[in-house]
């Protein structure tokens, strides 16, 4: 006797979307049904963006967590620095006094402000660059924040994510390392995200030279933006000026107010690890003159210049290329000297280029710089970052103090002066002393000031 079979259970989709059930032996003598005119068919289309953004959350879950607060977007993006959203142009409400009409302008800053939270390690440099603006007109105050409308940017707010990790913070560990590297070339080789047309954020500081606004990171081209007669802000476009600048550029670019020229650089991984350029007073960019006498990949982030130098630090902070996979790209060797490159404004090439060991001098920012003794002596004012190791992971821990620091271009010696012990990394001057010999006065209060 043939053993009994049990019957099965089949799933009919109609052409209306409804489900039936039916069992298979009842089918079995009902009549045959008739052909359907039409049937409908369930599809699931996935893009492959959906499939990099669940490779992606694997990698932030289990493989690189942010499991240390100095990369943990809870504990970094809270407080003073907890995101904010754009804000159209807006009157301000003056609430005491009045604003003179003859005032006529804008005060504009730029910063870090991620477009969308972060799902995995996050610094804070790795912020999408956001511009706040106060435009002051006819005793009126319009207040406006506006995303720097990078390429980048504009890729990730149409994929409604974020699609390239977090530089500062995405590569620390072999594993990290190779996972999100695969899947940023994945993006690419798909045609997701295309590198050539930028990866930077504009995030880091403004410019105005050659009669046009730029917003800078120093990891892409500038941005050219304006502020508008309403007071919104503008994104015009990334800036290569015809051509002539390559790559990347500082974001701390130092103008001289007597001739109006601007002078920068750009530092990389490759050789030349530093190039020096200039732009004439129309914003006309000239000849780069490559730097090979710096022989390893540092980090360059500020300069200084005086009315016949420009000075360049290569301090123990630099590029681990030999590292790459054992964590962050950028990090301190303490077994290094720091030392100070001194190169004519006009040098064509880098044959009068000179470098000046200074121990223990490691300065990210410089405040200002002159020269003395009809040029045979140059003076320049920085901080000196004591915990050099802690400035890129922890910056909470971070503490530098004001140092004035004298080079004899004749004999070669440099001596050092502490002019402040309060903890300052970042200052500015009045921009009509760039290069010129500024005074300073320290504040008695406890937030001392130079």
């Amino acid at each position: 006797m043939a053993p009994k079979l049990a019957p099965k259970l089949a799933i009919e989709i109609e052409n209306e979307g409804q489900f039936r059930t039916t069992n298979s032996a009842a089918a079995a003598a009902r009549p045959a049904p008739q052909p359907r005119k039409k049937q409908t068919k369930l599809t699931m289309a996935i893009s492959p963006s959906s499939i990099f953004n669940a490779f992606d959350e694997f990698i932030n879950t289990f493989i690189d967590p942010p499991l240390r607060p100095s990369v943990d977007p809870r504990y970094v993006l809270s407080g003073n620095f907890a995101p904010v959203n754009e804000l159209s142009p807006t009157e301000c409400q003056i609430l005491e006094g009045h604003l003179p009409p003859c005032l006529d302008g804008a005060y504009i800053r730029n910063g870090p402000n991620p477009q969308f939270l972060p799902r995995g390690p996050y610094h804070l440099f790795d912020g999408d660059g956001m511009i706040h603006s106060i435009k002051i007109s006819q005793g009126k105050a319009t207040f406006c924040s506006r995303y720097v409308k990078t390429y980048k940017y504009g890729v990730e707010c149409e994929t409604g994510c974020a699609v390239l990790p977090n530089i500062f913070s995405g590569f620390n560990g072999l594993a990290a390392c190779a996972a999100r590297g695969a899947v940023s070339a994945a993006r690419v080789l798909t045609g997701e995200y295309n590198p050539s047309n930028g990866i930077g954020l504009a995030n880091t500081s403004l410019a105005l030279f050659g009669g046009t606004l730029y917003a800078l990171g120093e990891s892409d081209l500038p941005y050219v933006v304006k502020v508008a007669q309403d007071g919104d802000i503008i994104t015009l476009g990334r800036h290569d000026f015809d051509g002539k600048l390559v790559m990347s550029m500082t974001a701390h670019p130092k103008t001289d107010p007597d001739t109006g020229e601007t002078f920068g650089f750009r530092y990389g991984p490759a050789p030349p690890f530093l190039t020096f350029f200039r732009f004439d007073v129309h914003g006309r960019k000239q000849p780069d003159v490559p730097i090979f006498s710096m022989t390893s990949p540092s980090f360059v982030h500020d300069f200084a210049i005086t009315k016949n130098y420009a000075i360049f630090p290569e301090m123990q902070i630099g590029m681990k290329l030999t590292d790459i996979g054992s964590g962050p790209p950028l990090g301190a060797d303490r077994s290094k000297v720091p030392r100070l490159g001194v190169i004519p404004r006009y040098a064509k090439d880098e044959t009068e280029m000179k470098w000046f060991d200074v121990p223990g001098f490691n300065n990210i920012h410089a405040i200002n710089a002159w020269d003395e003794n009809g040029g045979d002596t140059i003076v320049m004012v920085a901080p000196n970052v004591l915990s050099v190791e802690h400035s890129l992971e922890r910056m909470d821990l971070v503490h530098s103090l004001i140092e004035k620091v004298k080079i004899d271009l004749k004999t070669g010696t440099v001596s050092r002066h502490p002019l402040s012990t309060r903890n300052l990394v970042f200052a500015v001057i009045n921009p009509a002393y760039v290069g010129k010999k500024n005074n300073f006065r320290l504040n008695p209060s406890p937030n001392r000031r130079v």
